[in-house]
């Protein structure tokens, strides 16, 4: 096991010798979508707590970010099987409120990971500070600019909280501490790579003069890459990017992007798992767990604690 996996508390131990005298509970994870990278990260971080808690995991999930009709359905489908447990990033943080006070309502105890949904009876609500994140962004970005620019935001889509909270932290820090600096474009990319492509461009056109973009998902990131280095403009546009996938790790070494915001969601998924065991076994978890982002520079790239964040063996390994 690798330092990764391998941060067990006291009480997770008991967790884990409790789990080991009882039949095995079946947790139902919802990620927002299968598709991203993110999620595939969680999913690793859900398996290795599966694994060290002696729980089985349902993983199911939609495609696609935007479609909560599909996450609705796979809520009312793992109420229906009886889960012991359920753990969400939920696609809309209103559509998802009546599936799960339905879970709750049938003695389904629920935990909300990554992005927060409008109840109150969850468990814990475990998530990367996002606004504080959006606001390390703004500040981190600036710090690329010199003198009054125009900057721009490659947002990923309404309803979303995780997302709408970074954008927000980054916006009113921009125009409580950067008066300088003018967010001359705001446009979502929908949580699609090509869209955010597309978006990015017709930014980059409109706006010839402009200085930096803040691009506040991976999917916002990776269009945004691909634009800046289509027009020949890596190191002239600053960018900085929100989580990570070789194409981030890649464009941050050639200087397309200049800072990386990275999420630690390996840990995201291993303890909202664990929070359902501790709640299962008759604990009281913490009601809410904010993870930091931290910022990568180039320069952090070699430093083995930034490696097993950005590149780690186990991802290597499920591919």
């Amino acid at each position: 096991m690798n330092s990764r996996r391998g941060f067990l508390s006291a009480s997770a131990l008991a967790i884990l010798s409790a789990c080991g005298r009882s039949n095995k509970k079946v947790i139902g994870v919802i990620p927002k979508a299968t598709s991203h990278m993110f999620f595939v990260s969680v999913h690793a971080g859900v398996d290795q707590a599966a694994h060290d808690f002696k729980v089985e995991v349902l993983w199911n999930g939609p495609q696609n970010e935007t479609d909560f009709a599909r996450q609705i359905e796979i809520v009312d489908s793992m109420i229906a099987q009886q889960v012991s447990a359920i753990a969400i990033s939920a696609t809309d943080e209103r559509a998802l409120v009546a599936p799960l006070e339905r879970a709750i309502k049938s003695g389904i105890p629920v935990t909300i990971f990554d992005s927060g949904v409008n109840i109150e009876d969850y468990v814990s609500f475990i998530a990367t500070g996002n606004f504080e994140a959006g606001c390390t962004a703004s500040r981190t970005l600036a710090g690329f600019l010199n003198g009054a620019t125009d900057v721009a935001m490659v947002m990923q889509k309404p309803g979303g909280t995780s997302t709408v909270l970074r954008e927000q932290g980054f916006e009113q820090t921009i125009a409580k501490e950067f008066p300088h600096l003018k967010i001359v474009a705001r446009q979502y990319c929908m949580a699609d790579a090509a869209r955010s492509r597309t978006v990015a461009e017709d930014i980059l056109a409109a706006h010839p003069n402009l200085g930096g973009i803040f691009a506040s998902s991976e999917a916002a990131s990776l269009g945004s890459i691909q634009a800046i280095r289509g027009r020949s403009l890596s190191g002239k546009v600053k960018l900085v990017t929100f989580d990570f996938s070789k194409t981030h790790v890649e464009a941050l070494r050639d200087g397309t992007v200049n800072a990386m915001m990275v999420q630690d969601p390996f840990h995201l998924g291993y303890s909202a798992v664990q929070s359902l065991v501790e709640k299962l076994n008759g604990q009281t978890p913490a009601k809410r767990q904010d993870l930091p982002a931290r910022v990568i520079l180039k320069a952090d790239l070699g430093k083995p604690e930034i490696q097993n964040l950005v590149q780690p063996k186990w991802l290597d390994e499920s591919h």
